[in-house]
């Protein structure tokens, strides 16, 4: 029985303010994640991946101009008055960013910051409060969690600092978990450890998880959905495995190429030439063709391609799909 969507996205397109024009961050972008789902939204900086999202979830700047639908447990965010879509998000989405010393306050211990959370939307006492805190530390991994609950960020490692901020992001035990390059800061190491502590927790909460990075290697592990954006729009979209093994769009092949391969070592690694666009000033036709290795006639310049689909669920925006160099 397919159950509906915990967030859905409908036709979203971002415009920014700026001084030098209006800026197209996300055009008419359509996706879902349901409950113990991860989807995955892979790109370039500045592909719209993040501000996607930011914008479904009320985050987006002030001079962003938003239309499209977005639903969360099927009401609607876009039509709520703000007040109610803040309680929406501190109560049902958990958000983990890049650094996490740009979630942390450096003056407050991490105990208090993680237990605001339940305080706030829980209705919590502040000692039942603290009490949940030390839980979810010790669920998170932090060692001797009830000792370390009066410590402050500057004494914690940069990954148990991210492990710090999971732990508030799952502190009312959100239906949607949003996760912005969380391992990006991280060596090697503690970023395995940060993707299968997620997973884990994923598993025995059911959350489900929007997980944004530029690394296709990541996804291959932990997505079941993937979008690939460029432009502001998705270019690709699919099940991983269908992604993976037969990818149709000339950038997915772009970035699976750039993925290190421990057996090439010291070697270059692939490389896509130029540079990807700016929002404001976007191709009129497919945002990729300047880069495309298999651009064809002049309808690539000129005309948006549609999304066609290539496979059950696997959709494609490109007028070449699997067209190699």
């Amino acid at each position: 029985m397919t159950t509906e969507p915990v967030l859905s996205i409908e036709d979203l397109t971002v415009t920014l303010g700026t001084r030098r024009g209006p800026a197209r961050a996300v055009a008419g972008v359509d996706w879902s994640v349901g409950r113990g789902e991860t989807f995955a939204l892979v790109g370039e900086s500045g592909s719209g991946k993040s501000m996607s999202v930011l914008a479904a979830t009320g985050l987006a700047p002030r001079s962003a101009s938003i239309t499209g639908r977005v639903r969360l447990l099927g009401e609607d965010l876009t039509a709520m008055p703000a007040d109610r879509r803040r309680r929406m998000r501190g109560r049902h989405i958990g958000f983990v960013f890049q650094d996490p010393m740009t979630s942390l306050n450096p003056v407050l211990t991490v105990g208090r910051q993680v237990a605001e959370a339940g305080e706030e939307h829980l209705g919590l006492s502040r000692a039942q409060a603290r009490e949940r805190a030390v839980e979810l530390l010790d669920l998170v991994g932090i060692p001797s969690a009830r000792q370390r609950i009066d410590a402050y960020p500057h004494q914690f490692s940069g990954g148990m600092r991210q492990r710090v901020v999971i732990a508030m992001a799952l502190a009312c035990e959100p239906d949607l978990l949003i996760a912005d390059e969380p391992t990006t800061a991280l060596d090697v190491t503690t970023q395995a450890q940060i993707i299968e502590l997620v997973a884990d927790l994923q598993r025995r909460l059911g959350t489900a998880v929007v997980w944004i990075t530029h690394d296709l290697g990541v996804v291959a592990g932990i997505a079941d959905t993937v979008a690939v954006m460029y432009g502001g729009r998705i270019v690709e979209q699919g099940q991983v495995d269908d992604v993976f093994a037969s990818p149709a769009h000339p950038y997915t092949r772009a970035l699976l190429a750039a993925r290190p391969d421990p057996a090439h070592a010291g070697g270059d690694l692939p490389a896509i030439p130029g540079a990807p666009p700016s929002p404001l000033d976007l191709p009129a036709g497919c945002a990729f063709w300047p880069r495309c290795p298999v651009r064809g006639d002049a309808r690539c310049e000129t005309e948006l391609p549609p999304l066609t689909e290539v496979g059950p669920g696997h959709r494609v925006r490109t007028f070449y799909p699997g067209r190699t160099a």
